[in-house]
């Protein structure tokens, strides 16, 4: 165990948060998947349960090897990777597939594996890094509204586009987030108004465009309106899953049914990954319910605590950045189970079953990991970072 200890860096708390989510997670995923086995035909209960693990494997080693990066290459490597990410959108909307009953094509197949890839999700972490680069790097000096909307608002807004048909609330928490991020980074808030007026107007070009021309994006507008209508009305193809969600809740009691028990899992089309907070609470009861709302609450405690103890100005950004999103996450998708929010298709960060969430967050919490490991690094070290010298440097 010593030797384990000697190789990992870092809040040990977060470690050991990552640790409990992940092993909270077996029985809900091995539950829920008898829905899939049953009802949709798709594999086996075990077989659902060797892939999440596996998943997490995978997703441990990648939060073990970013946390190994000192943290300020995550500044030149969010420029660089820019391109990247926006060329893998554009594949995404030109030959992305659907999966899990998903209307919209979201995922791209990673060669070899065949596993699916949500690219939006990757897209948001580069850009809320990017944007805490932005603001550390402007942060003593007068930011001029015009060059920042080519240098900040620019990339963002390419990004945010290219997300914004397949994925609606992807693109609007991203947006929320890196809002956010500008107001405790010191964007100016006149101008902070000022985007908050252009990304509403850009969102409303969007509608009136998709509705002319409806081939385009088929059923995208009708299925945010659906679910927004229906979560006030009560009546939309997505309330069946709420009210079944809110079932399962109401028969949980205290205790819960007990581990395996769930009956709503069979009625659930995503009980294993949108709709598994509704699983836990049928059997771990208000208890379970509680236990998982603290567990993420210690998580943001933690993130709070790196974000106060870093030493430059980008690492505070980048913790808050890259930190928020994994709370904010969870907590709409206990808010959707508990329909205090319409459905959005947002997981349960490390609980529910999905490689790209589970990846993408191990990626996040190995950034703040990396933050919390380092010791006395400079402001102008960071900024000076010219991404083709990190390039060079990783050839």
């Amino acid at each position: 165990m010593k030797t384990i200890f000697k190789h990992i860096k870092g809040d040990r708390a977060i470690w050991a948060i990552v640790a409990m989510l992940a092993i909270l997670s077996f029985m809900p995923v091995y539950s829920a998947s008898t829905n899939l086995v049953y009802v949709v035909g798709n594999g086996s209960t075990t077989g659902h349960l060797v892939k999440h693990i596996a998943l997490l494997i995978m997703g441990f080693g990648i939060l073990y090897g970013v946390h190994k990066i000192p943290y300020r290459y995550f500044s030149g490597g969010s420029v660089l990777m820019l391109p990247i990410v926006i060329l893998l959108l554009i594949v995404t909307i030109a030959q992305g597939n659907t999966i899990g009953g998903a209307n919209a094509s979201r995922w791209i197949r990673i060669p070899f594996v065949g596993v699916g890839f949500q690219t939006s999700t990757l897209a948001g972490l580069v850009l809320l890094v990017y944007v805490a680069r932005y603001l550390a790097k402007n942060k003593e000096k007068q930011i001029v509204f015009r060059e920042s909307l080519i240098q900040l608002w620019l990339p963002v807004g390419i990004i945010l586009m290219l997300i914004l048909p397949a994925n609606f609330s992807t693109t609007a928490i991203i947006f929320f987030m890196i809002v956010l991020l500008s107001f405790i980074g010191g964007y100016p808030m006149k101008y902070i108004a000022n985007i908050l007026g252009i990304g509403i107007v850009a969102l409303g070009l969007f509608i009136l465009v998709a509705k002319a021309f409806p081939d385009l994006m088929p059923n995208r507008i009708q299925t945010w309106e659906s679910r927004i209508s229906g979560f006030f009305s009560g009546e939309s193809a997505e309330n069946y899953q709420v009210e079944k969600a809110k079932i399962a809740i109401a028969t949980g009691g205290v205790t819960g049914k007990g581990p395996g028990k769930s009956v709503q899992k069979n009625f659930l089309p995503q009980s294993s990954s949108d709709f598994i907070y509704a699983i836990i609470v049928e059997e771990y009861g208000l208890v379970g319910a509680l236990f998982v709302l603290f567990i993420y609450f210690l998580l943001l405690f933690r993130i709070v605590i790196s974000a106060k103890k870093a030493t430059t100005i980008f690492a505070t950004l980048l913790v808050i950045g890259v930190g928020l999103p994994i709370v904010f996450q969870a907590i709409i998708n206990m808010a959707v189970a508990v329909n205090l929010f319409p459905v959005t298709g947002q997981t349960l960060p490390l609980i529910s079953s999905g490689g790209t969430s589970i990846w993408m967050t191990c990626f996040a919490l190995g950034m703040i990991l990396s933050v919390s490991a380092s010791k006395n690094e400079t402001e102008e070290s960071i900024l000076d970072d010219n991404p083709l010298d990190i390039l060079h440097e990783t050839i």
